[in-house]
């Protein structure tokens, strides 16, 4: 049976990425898994349909893909939470790069996917990471 191959489209910093062929790789995304799962229902043959405990085990992993994905969703919501609550007792203190070149009274907070930045009251923006000190 051949499958045609898969794109993946996406956005990142508002900017759209070109489409790109994947190639054989350790894991599937969901939306593959799907459709391979519909490609192999549509091409099988009615006179010979699949092993019934093969069948069992695709749903099985279906269900753990979908589990997987409801699981990552709840986790994303988790850690957005964490880091908003983080971020606003953050306002008000003050902010100190491990060289002391830049400090101020942190005025806001922005949380991004991969990372959290802190405006400052001179209008400096910091990256949060290691060295930087919060008194």
């Amino acid at each position: 049976m051949q499958v045609p191959s898969t794109t993946m489209t996406g956005l990142n910093n508002n900017t759209q990425t070109t489409p790109q062929t994947q190639t054989a790789g350790p894991s599937l995304d969901y939306s593959a898994f799907l459709r391979l799962l519909i490609a192999q229902m549509k091409n099988q043959d009615p006179t010979a349909p699949a092993d019934p405990a093969q069948w069992m085990g695709q749903l099985a992993s279906f269900s753990n893909v979908e589990q997987a994905i409801q699981t990552n969703a709840k986790l994303d919501a988790l850690m957005t939470s964490m880091a908003l609550s983080q971020g606003d007792s953050l306002i008000g203190r003050t902010l100190t790069t491990m060289e002391g070149n830049v400090t101020g009274t942190i005025t806001s907070v922005r949380i991004y996917s991969d990372a959290t930045v802190a405006v400052l009251d001179t209008g400096v923006e910091v990256l949060l990471g290691a060295g930087v000190i919060i008194a």
